[in-house]
């Protein structure tokens, strides 16, 4: 992820990033007490915003956690900031703690007032390596906790995961809980086989990912199957291809899995169509 852009969201209002001063007892950083987005915007238009705002909703009444706007505000808001970074391609991270407290208190005080933050940050292009050897990834149990389908920001497993995909050479840890894929330690994960695409369904297990339903609507547009079930180990083993697909990575084929390749190792025909479709659909949401 890129650095932060020079203006942030703070509470409703668009200040100086460098201004932005949170308290130390704010239940976010005591607890990871909060919920958190990443919305990808390209010509200064967010993609699919309403669908990352009701992923934030649901995220918000799992932690019985007030959302502090409505949808209309939360809108301009979001505008608003993007606008004061001067627009194009970049993220919008948004996250909402429960607020601040007096002190250090498993239990949370009755009616805080939840901390608004956001910040923007430029979008890079895929790397042209990335696009033609794809990347590599690694395999790991999944250590997470038992919510993964709230996007909270308590993301000390999927840390953990990451430098130990690092560790192994890999650009993303591939997680699996027993027998049957989980998801991405930041991403939603696809695996083709015989021209199909499968892709795990949603569940307490993973995040319900807003990039994977865009991916779902470019195979769509490409009149190509989606097979929406568990997806079991030994098909990654045997997969064509495996892609992963997240905000910030749109989706990018995975060529060498724990050292072995994928399929012929190298990005599949089936990827190389759902990515260009992939960037037609940006162009046009973007107008």
């Amino acid at each position: 992820m890129a650095d932060a852009l020079p203006h942030s969201l703070f509470n409703g209002i668009i200040v100086p990033t460098d201004e932005v001063r949170i308290s130390p007892f704010d239940r976010g950083f005591l607890f990871g007490d909060g919920i958190y987005e990443v919305v990808p915007v390209y010509g200064g238009k967010p993609l699919r915003l309403d669908a990352h705002f009701d992923r934030l909703q649901d995220g918000l009444v799992a932690l019985e956690i007030a959302n502090p706007y409505l949808r209309a505000r939360w809108t301009e808001l979001v505008h608003e900031l993007i606008a004061a970074n001067d627009g194009g391609d970049m993220g919008v991270y948004l996250e909402v703690s429960r607020g601040t407290g007096k002190g250090r208190d498993f239990l949370p005080e009755p009616e805080m007032r939840p901390t608004v933050f956001g910040f923007c940050f430029r979008l890079a292009a895929p790397k042209p390596e990335a696009l033609q050897q794809g990347i590599a990834a690694a395999t790991l149990e999944d250590i997470r906790w038992q919510r993964c389908d709230i996007k909270s920001v308590a993301l000390v497993g999927p840390v953990m995961l990451k430098i130990e995909a690092k560790r192994r050479g890999a650009d993303e840890a591939i997680l699996v809980r027993g027998e049957r894929l989980a998801e991405g330690s930041s991403s939603a994960v696809f695996v083709v086989k015989g021209g199909r695409v499968a892709t795990p369904p949603a569940s307490h297990e993973r995040l319900p990912s807003i990039t994977r339903l865009v991916v779902g609507d470019v195979l769509d547009a490409l009149k190509l199957p989606l097979d929406v079930r568990e997806v079991h180990c030994d098909e990654l083993l045997a997969a064509d291809e495996i892609w992963i697909a997240s905000s910030t990575r749109e989706a990018l084929p995975v060529t060498r899995l724990d050292g072995n390749a994928v399929g012929e190792g190298k990005p599949g025909p089936v990827w190389r169509r759902a990515f260009d479709e992939f960037q037609a659909l940006k162009q046009r949401e973007a107008g």
